[in-house]
């Protein structure tokens, strides 16, 4: 589970304005795009580029901005050994992206105690913060996907360099979710395949949690089950400390036991050592019709290489099912 990454990286550059631009198109190959777009579908570690005149000395991004999806030091880099007519770079605000479930207020005032910052919209902290300050932006939204102005729902405006806020960070942000909350959900997963193509089944499991953020796997390695008496089968079993409803992940991971109605493996979720059993996931007429529709959301709901990923491992291990049919 990832609670915590940076944002884009905003740079200002102050100069002809309409020269720069111009000179920003034919250097990096990218146009001109609303502030907030450009946020929005930045991520960790990108660059934005906001021109204003020379004479403007205050941080307040303008409306329009480009994106440039490479680091902040290869892109000034580019600017100054160019011709761009640039006299003068300012740097905005460092921004942290911190993930919380729920009580967002109650979050963002334990972090400004914490840091001795101030609590404001994430708009307010970029105006008003300047190149040495921190900017905390707190979200529900899992951080491997695009967030964008309308997903912060506050920022806590630092006045500390970012190196010292996020190694406070790296080490306070799970207390602070202890803090918030107290009481999480310890899960057990357990994989079985009886064509034993564990790899392959262990990776897409693997993506699907690490991608939705399910929780934290706190352990893992090989058991034994028995489904009838004297049958000993290999699974592999998973410990998954979640805020997220047990109910909920033996959902989302129904949809990797089939692909169609062709069956991939077996997932098991055990909460308390009490298998969770399908029926109690809603009115469904058969585990096909379930994993048929937990498969949907599952798809929606996956970033896009992710899905990519996937597709790919399930392609593999459909191809073996049909060979392994036909040799039979």
């Amino acid at each position: 589970m990832r609670l915590m990454r940076f944002g884009p990286s905003i740079v200002f550059l102050r100069g002809d304005v309409e020269r720069l631009k111009s000179g920003i198109r034919e250097l990096f190959g990218v146009e001109e795009i609303p502030t907030e777009r450009a946020i929005r579908d930045s991520s960790e570690f990108e660059t934005i580029l906001l021109v204003t005149p020379p004479e403007e000395t205050k941080t307040v991004p303008p409306d329009t901005g480009f994106l440039i999806r490479r680091g902040a030091k290869v892109v000034l880099a580019e600017i100054v050994n160019s011709d761009l007519p640039v006299e003068r770079v300012e740097i905005e605000s460092t921004i942290i992206l911190l993930r919380v479930p729920e009580k967002v207020d109650e979050a963002l005032k334990l972090l400004a105690e914490e840091f001795n910052g101030e609590v404001m919209s994430q708009l307010d902290a970029l105006n008003l913060g300047e190149a040495c300050d921190t900017v905390i932006s707190v979200t529900r939204k899992k951080l491997s996907s695009p967030i964008g102005p309308e997903d912060v729902e506050g920022a806590v405006l630092v006045k500390k360099d970012f190196l010292s806020v996020y190694r406070e960070l790296l080490i306070d942000t799970p207390l602070l979710l202890f803090k918030l909350l107290p009481e999480w959900n310890e899960i057990t997963i357990k994989l079985y395949d009886t064509e034993r193509r564990y790899d392959e089944n262990i990776e897409r499991l693997m993506l699907v949690i690490e991608d939705l953020d399910l929780g934290f796997i706190v352990g893992e390695g090989w058991d034994w089950d028995y489904p009838r008496p004297f049958m000993r089968v290999p699974v592999y079993k998973l410990k998954l400390l979640t805020w997220e409803d047990p109910l909920r992940v033996k959902f989302l991971l129904k949809g990797l036991e089939y692909k169609g109605y062709k069956r991939l493996c077996d997932i098991d979720v055990f909460v308390e050592d009490k298998k969770i059993d399908w029926v109690k996931l809603g009115k469904f007429n058969s585990k096909f019709e379930l994993a048929e529709k937990a498969r949907a959301e599952l798809e929606k709901m996956l970033s896009d290489d992710v899905r990519e990923k996937l597709h790919k491992i399930e392609e593999k291990l459909l191809g073996e099912t049909d060979r392994g049919r036909r040799d039979g």
